[in-house]
């Protein structure tokens, strides 16, 4: 038997891939984080199946509830929020099924950051504006960062930057990109992007943190900065291009 993890989407169930959809719905068991994946998600679980929901679990208890269902002969889908290539804590897990002798595979799911250019209705790598996106977050109640990997350090490639889990720290993101980016650098912040209940903040520097801490978003948004958020007047892309060799 093996363990799936799934890619479940930013939140709107229907932006769970075809792919998605089939392997949940072929898991009798399905372990799933309440507070991140929409219930919706779950209707796609087959009938009488083991619903488990991690929030409250260590992750050796949720290691231990793939081992458990692996022993009795059950496939298992592990559901992660948006893609589970970035910031879901898939990889400690895999590693412990490694020594554990489970087999396991990946879904790819919608990236958070996905939905939240979506909603903005913007294109993240603009021609003559940006071509560099880096995805990252603040260090906060979570793993330090890596040397070289803090915002100061980031900010001076003046690349776009999408930050995933630093919405409660926002007041401390401004501070550490606005000596490289400016006061008036364009920012938006995506609150539980393409849910029924999204939430769309656009800014500046200069004040977005007064509109996030009025608005009380706390988690489960995406901040986006960069030049890419205003871009007008920009060259057409050369993909397109009438003068372009063609082959």
């Amino acid at each position: 038997m093996t363990v799936h993890f799934v890619g479940a989407g930013p939140g709107a169930a229907d932006l769970l891939t075809l792919r998605a959809a089939r392997v949940i719905g072929a898991s009798p068991v399905c372990l799933y984080a309440g507070a991140l994946v929409p219930v919706e998600v779950l209707g796609h679980c087959p009938p009488g199946a083991r619903l488990v929901d991690t929030a409250e679990l260590t992750l050796d208890e949720i290691v231990a509830e793939l081992v458990a269902a692996h022993a009795e002969g059950h496939d298992v889908a592990r559901l992660h929020s948006g893609d589970p290539s970035v910031f879901s804590a898939m990889a400690e897990q895999m590693r412990r099924l490694d020594a554990a002798g489970v087999p396991y595979d990946v879904t790819p799911g919608v990236p958070a950051f996905a939905a939240a250019a979506a909603a903005l209705r913007r294109e993240l790598t603009v021609p003559g504006v940006g071509q560099t996106v880096v995805l990252t977050r603040t260090s906060a109640r979570a793993t330090p960062m890596p040397p070289g990997e803090d915002l100061a350090s980031l900010g001076r490639t003046r690349a776009t930057l999408v930050l995933h889990l630093a919405v409660q720290r926002i007041t401390e993101v401004v501070a550490d990109l606005t000596p490289h980016y400016g006061a008036g650098c364009p920012v938006a912040v995506v609150a539980r992007a393409s849910r029924d209940d999204e939430l769309v903040l656009r800014g500046t520097l200069a004040d977005i943190a007064d509109q996030v801490l009025t608005a009380g978003v706390r988690r489960t948004a995406i901040i986006v900065v960069g030049e890419v958020l205003a871009a007008e007047g920009f060259p057409d892309s050369h993909l397109y291009s009438t003068t372009r060799c063609r082959t």
